[in-house]
């Protein structure tokens, strides 16, 4: 029986994974037990990192059990509280303190969040930022033979480091998604992310160029900031809306799940506040029936969180993943060892102890941290616009 725990350390490991940086986080405690953590806020590491130190000065000697009061105590115990920053620091903590039960208990996480409601978890695979066109389409008809049957295309100009022209895109990537749903079929789930770089008259007139039924989803074609944007776009066209992957809150979902506004919430349990904010999420948009369709960008931490969280609750739809021939090294077998591995175009959720994810230490204190940004992208006119 494991008596009283007490944090003893949290200690973050921002560091370079594959093409980009991951912020790890362990939190230990005084019995030997430890979770790990992760942020969602790529490429703003250094400043999960600072925020961490300050949670560290009073989180050490609390009881990692308590997981819904800390989460109440580092949210509320501020001024100036919320923000992407200190959401990022708050769910890889809040991530690390689940990992920490489900061990001490001897369960897997998803026991911590209601119990297993499926036993596989769906997975939507991309046809890759560098593909346009037939090259595009190809990849696509590649996935499915791989068992694949949600698919999600990039716009023409995606892969770009300098310029992109909203209105050079949309007919091409229109032309293109037509095609892919000849190609395909009916039976296969098309989508597209435009990565919040239209305005709300692009988004209209590049669904106005699509045929009806080519996509079944249309992943954040505008920035988010201003629901009611989304609001009007939803009156121009009746493609499903995939939302939220930036969202750092159930209040930021709030408009956008009460109003009807989306379908699909693109969720990021290391963004919106970690599993305890992700469960309250969940269950809010159940009762709009809005699926879950979660963002997962980085490591095997994010990805092991986010199949305990799709095993746990009954609204959702699929998970994004990496196929594993793109190589990108963000699930580095060496750093780390134990992690959810794909079968098929599923992943099969994890029965062991916490997350279910094991990491060398040793290796990433090894690897230093890098400094990375997103490419800076302008119009023809020199203006700055969406990345």
């Amino acid at each position: 029986m494991i008596t009283k725990l007490k944090i003893t350390a949290i200690k973050p490991y921002p560091v370079w994974v594959g093409t980009r940086n991951q912020m790890l986080v362990k939190v230990e405690t005084d019995q030997g037990i430890f979770g790990w953590g992760e942020s969602g806020l790529s490429g703003r590491e250094k400043a999960v990192t600072g925020a961490l130190e300050h949670y560290r000065e009073f989180l050490v000697g609390r009881d990692p059990m308590q997981i819904g009061r800390i989460w109440q105590e580092v949210y509320r115990s501020q001024y100036f509280e919320g923000g992407r920053v200190l959401q990022a620091a708050i769910s890889a903590i809040d991530i690390a303190l689940h990992d920490i039960k489900g061990k001490a208990l001897g369960v897997p996480v998803y026991e911590l969040l209601g119990g297993k409601q499926r036993d596989r978890i769906p997975t939507f695979a991309s046809t890759g930022d560098e593909a346009e066109g037939d090259a595009a389409i190809e990849r696509a008809r590649e996935l499915r033979a791989q068992g694949w049957r949600a698919i999600r295309f990039f716009p023409f100009g995606q892969s770009s480091k300098d310029i992109f022209e909203p209105r050079e895109s949309i007919g091409a990537t229109a032309r293109m998604l037509n095609k892919a749903r000849e190609v395909l079929g009916d039976e296969v789930v098309l989508g597209i992310d435009y990565h919040h770089r239209l305005s709300v008259a692009e988004t209209a007139s590049f669904c106005n160029k699509l045929g009806r039924g080519v996509l079944d989803f249309l992943e954040e074609p505008i920035r988010d900031e201003t629901p009611e944007a989304y609001e009007s776009l939803r009156t121009m066209t009746d493609i499903p809306f995939a939302i939220g992957e930036e969202f750092a809150s159930k209040w930021q979902f709030l408009p956008y799940i009460e109003r009807g506004i989306h379908q699909f919430n693109r969720i990021d349990v290391c963004n919106v506040g970690g599993l305890t904010e992700a469960m309250k999420v969940a269950g809010w948009s159940e009762a709009h029936y809005v699926d879950l369709m979660p963002h997962n960008p980085l490591g095997p931490v994010c990805t092991a969180a986010t199949v305990h969280l799709a095993a746990a609750v009954a609204n959702f739809a699929w998970l994004e993943t990496r196929v594993p021939e793109r190589k990108l090294g963000f699930d580095n077998s060496e750093f780390f060892p134990v992690q959810p591995r794909l079968d098929g175009a599923d992943y099969v959720v994890s029965d062991l102890p916490g997350l279910g994810v094991e990491i060398n230490e040793e290796a990433i204190q090894a690897e230093s941290f890098r400094f990375w940004e997103a490419p800076h992208l302008k119009r023809r006119d020199g203006s700055v616009t969406n990345w």
